[in-house]
């Protein structure tokens, strides 16, 4: 824990209760905070804005959504909006197409030029006086534009204060999306994911991807979708409707080739199946293709945009069963190849490129050479790699490009399996693959969210989702400090830095666990763990001398949230996405709570010992019914654990719902209820003990039957 960032957290609420709201107001971000930072800033001063904007009315439908959206977005922040030429407001917005002279003569005026490049999506924004003005070549220009003016207006109500700048920017890379896992656990509602996708949109990200295993309800494989878990139709062509004015293209991932369990446990699909009832599709069964040329027809004729991915990573099992016999005679990367050469065939009908993963084909980058040419052309390698490459990321990419392939990268935020995603790593990871792909041309990023114990909250997800927007938009190595000084006040409207320090105390606390207590990160597996398990016992000895350090980084963080909450009160500007902050405050609780259970699991172990070895001195009895007391009584240390997990449990359920439909859910929250029974249980079973020493004066040996360890070496007793 620093102590500046105490320090400061501290300081701002004592002087808040002696400075004008206004004045904290004034004490605004500076430099300007902005994600992604755009390529050319200059700013040129900052005004109050208490009777908020005027946009000027736009002319292109496209840009009258911009507007309204813009308008939206201030009214949700207190801050008085109106479209037209009437009405008092503190600035204007005016909203131009390069093509109208008003637009060259701005541009001219301030020294601006609109290079080609700029086409696509760039814009400019010019600020002089208490007038904006926004330019861009096509409708998205114009949209991203405004996404910016958003984040240069701060605070709200009275207290918004517009920080005049001179904007160029357009982004580095044409793709930026986002691969959400909807096959291993949450299934988002359809009201939260237009909220992703209006997120999306105002981080400039143009491309979502749903991945699916068995989340499609697809006509002909009616046993795929499960009850409550599947995206229909219906929800189909909503999300595709809402997404097109915000510019996003939605781009199905329905896995084509290994990740299909929850299909081929059906008996009907056994006999495409590479094992019985296992997780890659047999290549060498006719039905496989005629399967998949099904799924994707369908899929083509509900998503209208240019892309289809089909998956094809991780197939493990392939050679191992039916197709053994292939693999051995003509090598895995020939099998596996050939079956993507024929769902390229079989898929071409259909006129969109296909989004495949690179890690299986980059093994063979001869054979990668020498597909065809239609192959080559048709098909997009998206490399992914989740961990920091001190080396490099290049070597994902050139078995592809250097065979003539458009390439994506796909890095990822690093919150699978984990408590709180791991952003020290993730920042990284995000950082150095959109840099090296950009070096070597790729087109796209693909950042990815994954839920492989079905344990995750996309709410948790949004730092390293706003980063990877950065790193895709921004040319070159996007700077991660300066990302990190920007995100609370950009995405949640905090003016104290300290829902940036929390983010920082979490990522310290996942480094202390792996670089110092060497057993990986703040894991969910490892808050699930009993302590007094097996496994248990051998991570409480690595993780012993590191709790009291865990424990504080995760505290500090809570604290740092509570106070950010109490400042946003007090000035009366609301914090925004706060789904998003509570996700951050369970992260840090749930974090504590691993350090929190092992320092209890030992000092009850230590506890009875002493209780063991005074239970014959009559002058201690008082002091060893305290002892026991304080292990299984009344607010004890196993009530405690009990504590702990009901309420996390509590908050965990809340959580999840705000964002997902029930569907999976009670395969999380059934854990919570069985560690809460488990410390109940165990505080019945050591009554047992309380009560023969009431009796008796004499305790029960240490062990299962009254809830307790047998004597562990590294717990020795303390006198």
């Amino acid at each position: 824990m620093k102590l500046s960032a105490v320090c400061r957290a501290a300081g701002f609420l004592a002087l808040s209760a002696l400075l004008p709201a206004a004045l904290l107001a004034q004490s605004a971000p500076s430099p300007l905070h902005l994600i992604p930072m755009p390529r050319e800033v200059r700013q040129t001063g900052s005004i109050a804005a208490p009777q908020g904007v005027r946009i000027l009315l736009a002319v292109d439908v496209d840009d009258q959504f911009a507007a309204s959206d813009f308008a939206q977005a201030m009214a949700q922040r207190g801050i008085p909006a109106i479209i037209g030429t009437a009405g008092e407001s503190s600035f204007t917005v005016e909203l131009l197409r390069t093509t109208s002279p008003a637009a060259q003569q701005r541009l001219q005026a301030a020294h601006v030029t609109f290079d080609p490049s700029m086409q696509a999506e760039g814009y400019a924004i010019i600020t002089a006086g208490n007038a904006v003005t926004i330019i861009g070549a096509s409708s998205e220009g114009i949209f991203y534009g405004l996404q910016t003016l958003k984040q240069m207006i701060t605070g709200g109500s009275l207290l918004a204060y517009l920080h005049g700048a001179v904007i160029r920017d357009w982004p580095a890379m044409r793709y930026r999306g986002i691969d959400d896992d909807l096959s291993r656990g949450p299934v988002p509602t359809l009201e939260f994911q237009k909220h992703q996708i209006q997120v999306f949109a105002a981080y400039k990200i143009n491309l979502y991807s749903p991945y699916c295993e068995n989340t499609f309800a697809f006509v002909n494989s009616p046993l795929a979708a499960p009850p409550g878990g599947g995206l229909s139709a219906t929800d189909i062509a909503t999300l595709i409707a809402f997404a097109k004015p915000y510019h996003i293209t939605i781009v199905p991932e329905q896995e084509a080739f290994g990740h299909l369990h929850h299909l081929l446990t059906w008996e009907e699909y056994v006999p495409l199946s590479e094992t019985p009832h296992g997780f890659v599709l047999a290549p060498g069964q006719p039905g496989s293709i005629e399967l998949i040329t099904q799924w994707f027809s369908q899929l083509a004729a509900q998503f209208p945009g240019p892309f289809l991915h089909i998956g094809a990573d991780e197939t493990v099992s392939l050679g191992y069963g039916q197709t053994q016999a292939d693999v051995q005679q003509r090598g895995l990367g020939t099998v596996y190849l050939d079956y993507l050469q024929k769902v390229n065939t079989a898929l071409a009908p259909l006129h969109r490129k296909l989004l495949f993963w690179g890690d299986i084909a980059m093994k063979d980058p001869t054979l990668i050479a020498a597909l065809p040419p239609d192959v080559k052309q048709n098909m997009i390698a998206v490399a992914w790699e989740y961990n920091p490459e001190p080396k490099g990321f290049t070597r994902f990419l050139t078995p592809f490009s250097q065979a003539g392939m458009e390439t994506w990268v796909s890095p990822g935020v690093n919150n699978w399996r984990r408590v709180y995603p791991n952003y020290g790593m993730a920042l990284a990871n995000i950082q150095g693959f959109a840099r090296d792909g950009q070096a070597v041309g790729s087109t796209g990023l693909l950042n990815t969210v994954w839920n492989d114990d079905g344990e995750g909250l996309f709410n948790s997800d949004w730092y390293g989702v706003l980063f990877g927007a950065a790193a895709a938009w921004q040319p070159g190595e996007s700077s991660i400090p300066q990302f990190q000084s920007s995100y609370g006040a950009v995405f949640h409207g905090d003016a104290t830095g300290n829902i940036d320090e929390a983010q920082r105390e979490l990522i310290e606390a996942h480094a202390l666990l792996k670089e110092q207590a060497k057993i990986g990160d703040a894991s969910n597996g490892l808050f699930w763990m009993d302590p007094w398990s097996k496994d248990g016992m051998v991570y409480a000895d690595k993780l012993r001398p590191y709790t009291h350090e865990l424990r504080i980084h995760a505290e500090h963080a809570i604290t740092l949230i509570l106070q950010a909450r109490a400042a946003a009160t007090y000035t009366g500007v609301p914090l925004r996405e706060t789904d998003a902050i509570d996700a951050l405050e369970l992260g840090a609780r749930r974090m504590d709570f691993i350090g929190l259970k092992f320092q209890l699991a030992d000092e009850m172990s230590a506890g009875y010992d002493r209780a063991l070895a005074d239970q014959g001195d009559k002058t201690k009895r008082e002091m060893l019914s305290n002892e026991l007391s304080e292990i299984g009584g009344i607010d004890g240390r196993m009530q405690d654990l009990r504590n702990g997990y009901s309420l996390l449990g509590d908050l965990y359920q809340q959580a999840w719902l705000r964002s997902n439909r029930p569907y999976w859910m009670h395969n999380v929250t059934a854990l919570y209820d069985l560690r809460t029974q488990l410390w109940i249980t165990r505080a019945d079973q050591f009554r047992s003990a309380i009560r023969q020493y009431n009796d008796s004066h004499t305790l029960p040996p240490a062990g299962p039957d009254i809830g307790l360890p047998a004597p562990h070496p590294a717990v020795a007793p303390v006198h």
